[in-house]
């Protein structure tokens, strides 16, 4: 009976010289899948965000090679969102078309155990889990490029801000008339600090101006009054002509920022926001779990390899279609489970960070169980 040809080229890539040229081999074959999943998802995405939208940006006066460029910004959010899919994807596709070509059984019968026959895909896998993270990080920049271009939001200020609210650390709350990053001024300030009685008083400051000194990295206020509010009857008020504010520590270009959504900041910048929010007495679990997210999702890249692999092969003879119906049960499972604990660490009933992990922990711990009963 004649020997089918994969079986063959897998046994003759089995030779002491040929180990390299076999982890080629399967490496090829997992990057393939990959690229073409890891791009050709976020371009079907895309393509269905265009069909509804579509009318809406023709009405805002852009032109189709305005519409084109915006979409291509989007590139990235859509990327790190299916990398994980994408890693899945791959990895059940190019263990069960060795399976059913009988190339995993062609490399057991030359001594290569599964756990060797899997290590490309799991190298591989651990790349993409930091290309993920980059990926992750260029996201929110290039998504305010996208909705600039759509003209979905405008675009930011870079030099002056007028009439905002700005909250502070430890309570401060600033309202300001006119913010000049260029000359470091500030126009027209009340800075306000609620107290709980004598011990520590309520502020209210006043100023018509402040300026920023670089060097010793503080406010100078001019030309204002201070008022202490023990309670409603016992308040006293005293005007400067100067006055340097602790409180006041924020940089012109930090007063610039504006409020934004956790997807439009990336990791360091988030972790800085939720930090001034629990300064400021606020809830921050919601912010901490997607913090906790933007590690936990490109880190669920390798986990899914070591799920998927074993999986893979439990259905050795199967066709394409289920290999698709694995890997997309697995992803709508695994986005479920996501979705299902965000909203328990958010609520604060466990831990936010725990919380992101749980899912990738679990899977983990099944991927481990089914590589330990998979026949090397």
């Amino acid at each position: 009976m004649r020997m089918p040809q994969k079986v063959h080229t897998v046994l003759h890539r089995l030779k002491p010289s040929g180990l390299r040229q076999l982890d080629r081999y399967v490496l090829g074959s997992w990057v393939r899948i990959f690229v073409l999943t890891a791009l050709g998802f976020p371009v079907v995405s895309i393509l269905i965000n265009l069909t509804d939208t579509l009318n809406r940006l023709l009405d805002r006066g852009l032109t189709m090679k305005e519409i084109a460029i915006s979409y291509v910004y989007s590139i990235p959010e859509n990327a790190f969102l299916v990398m994980p899919a994408a890693v899945l994807f791959a990895t059940v596709f190019t263990v069960g078309s060795m399976g059913r070509h009988s190339e995993l059984t062609a490399a057991k019968a030359g001594g290569q155990s599964f756990h060797r026959l899997m290590r490309p895909i799991f190298m591989a896998s651990a790349a993409a889990s930091v290309l993920a993270f980059v990926v992750g990080e260029l996201a929110p920049g290039a998504t305010a490029k996208q909705l600039e271009l759509q003209k979905a939001k405008q675009a930011r200020p870079t030099r002056t801000r007028f009439n905002f609210v700005y909250r502070g650390d430890a309570g401060w709350v600033y309202t300001i008339r006119s913010l000049d990053v260029a000359n470091r001024q500030l126009k027209q300030l009340m800075l306000e600090r609620q107290g709980t009685g004598l011990s520590y008083p309520g502020l209210v400051l006043t100023a018509d101006s402040a300026s920023y000194d670089d060097k010793l990295k503080t406010w100078r206020l001019r030309r204002g009054a201070s008022r202490l509010i023990a309670s409603p009857a016992r308040q006293a008020t005293f005007n400067f002509r100067t006055m340097r504010l602790r409180a006041l520590s924020q940089t012109p270009a930090d007063l610039l920022a504006e409020s934004k959504a956790p997807d439009e900041m990336r990791y360091a910048e988030l972790g800085r926001y939720i930090d001034a929010l629990k300064r400021s007495g606020n809830d921050a679990n919601k912010l901490v779990v997607e913090q906790a997210l933007k590690l936990a999702l490109p880190a669920t890249c390798i986990i899914i390899a070591l799920f998927g692999a074993p999986l893979a092969v439990t259905t050795p003879r199967a066709g394409a279609a289920v290999g698709i119906a694995i890997s997309l049960g697995t992803t709508v499972i695994f986005l479920l489970f996501v979705q299902i604990t965000k909203a328990i660490g958010a609520g604060g009933l466990i831990n936010p960070v725990l919380a992101a992990w749980i899912p990738n922990f679990v899977f983990l711990f099944a991927g481990l169980v089914l590589l330990a009963k998979v026949r090397t």
